[in-house]
């Protein structure tokens, strides 16, 4: 049996990064993850420059036969509604394929992996956590996204009970004639608010690379959504005309309404495991790395794996992103028979889609890349 100080189930960017944050404190770190990488990951897939900072990514080295799209534009509009489109000149974030991405963070982590090893059975024994009655360790850490299998051992668990945001993609390499055709530019996403508010879709070019997808609250009418969507994107030449293969979906829970608790004796949850996806854009790259360089910083101080030693994680969230009552009140609080058409109006303004839409909602640049002790 393999014994260690602390197993991470999860290898995508929040276990990579918790990994990569202890290597040299002594302890022994094992990651598990139920795909072999690289593996396809749903994900609209850019990453703004504080990630790349506070990952400490050459980019020179990155896009060594990976793909990066420098972004310097957006075009944002309600459906049914011309587009607004706002020229930001510097680079404001990168487009990446996470099957790439993820695969590099982890090709950076230098403990052992169990890759494509699905988690059958957690059970707690004697002080220790044993997975698969293989691997034991008295911490276990939660980073294997929305229904990750650690996260089911706190509070309710993955469930019905939850507002869950579910989101349908697809991306692939177009052919020389589907990029022809396609107007949609790699420096410039497109975002599409439903007219309901309860979710956006996306036109996503990274090189030769299209990303299309939508998301929404109420997930019972994603498919009808996503459809008309399509349909309007093909008519309008936004999008070739062939898309090939299905859309995949996935789920995710907002930051405001996620009800998780984040610890427990010997227990941890980071990223997406946690629920702590920005509420406005759903965003969940920067929060997943962030939540790991906090819990590294908590880890490398804590006496122990108590629940009570573990909340200083839990503040620390709390700390960087808001407490979750507080973050329920962001964004447009009005009535309902107001918001609609007042947003309506909002995303025809240049001002409001530039300054709040893109660069507070989705790029979060009042927010300074997070500083941890090493």
């Amino acid at each position: 049996m393999g014994h260690y100080d602390l197993i991470i189930v999860g290898a995508g960017p929040a276990g990579s990064t918790l990994a990569d944050a202890l290597k040299n404190t002594g302890k022994r770190v094992l990651i598990i993850d139920k795909q072999a990488f690289p593996r396809d990951k749903t994900c609209a897939g850019w990453v703004t420059p504080a990630v790349i900072k506070t990952l400490k990514i050459d980019l020179a080295d990155y896009q060594s036969g990976r793909t990066l799209q420098p972004i310097r534009r957006f075009r944002i509009s309600m459906m049914g509604q011309a587009a607004v489109e706002n020229d930001h000149a510097d680079i404001v974030s990168y487009g990446i394929r996470r099957c790439e991405f993820d695969d590099y963070l982890l090709s950076r982590v230098h403990c052992p992996k169990q890759l494509a090893t699905p988690v059958k059975s957690i059970v707690r024994k004697d002080g220790n956590w044993l997975i698969n009655d293989t691997w034991a360790a008295p911490l276990i850490v939660g980073a294997g996204g929305h229904f990750c299998p650690v996260a089911q051992l706190l509070g309710d668990g993955p469930g019905g009970h939850e507002t869950i945001v579910a989101a349908k993609e697809v991306e692939f390499e177009m052919t020389a004639q589907q990029a022809s055709a396609c107007q949609a530019r790699g420096d410039t996403p497109e975002l599409w608010f439903c007219r309901d508010l309860k979710g956006y879709a996306w036109v996503f070019r990274k090189g030769n690379y299209l990303n299309i997808g939508l998301g929404r609250e109420d997930n019972h009418k994603l498919t009808g959504h996503l459809e008309a969507f399509v349909e309007d994107m093909k008519a309008s030449g936004r999008i070739p005309e062939d898309l090939p293969g299905r859309f995949k979906g996935h789920a995710y829970l907002l930051y405001a309404h996620a009800q998780r608790p984040l610890v427990d004796d010997g227990i941890l949850l980071v990223g997406d495991s946690a629920g702590l996806a920005y509420t406005q854009s759903g965003e969940g790259i920067r929060p997943a790395i962030e939540s790991a360089l906090m819990a590294a910083d908590v880890l490398r101080q804590t006496p122990d794996y108590s629940a009570s030693s573990l909340q200083a994680y839990g503040d620390a969230i709390a700390e960087r992103f808001g407490t979750r009552s507080v973050a329920r009140h962001e964004g447009l609080q009005l009535p309902d028979w107001l918001k609609v058409p007042l947003a309506s109006t909002l995303m025809r303004s240049h001002w409001f889609t530039r300054k709040v839409v893109t660069e507070k909602w989705f790029l979060h640049k009042d927010v300074a890349p997070l500083q941890v002790a090493v």
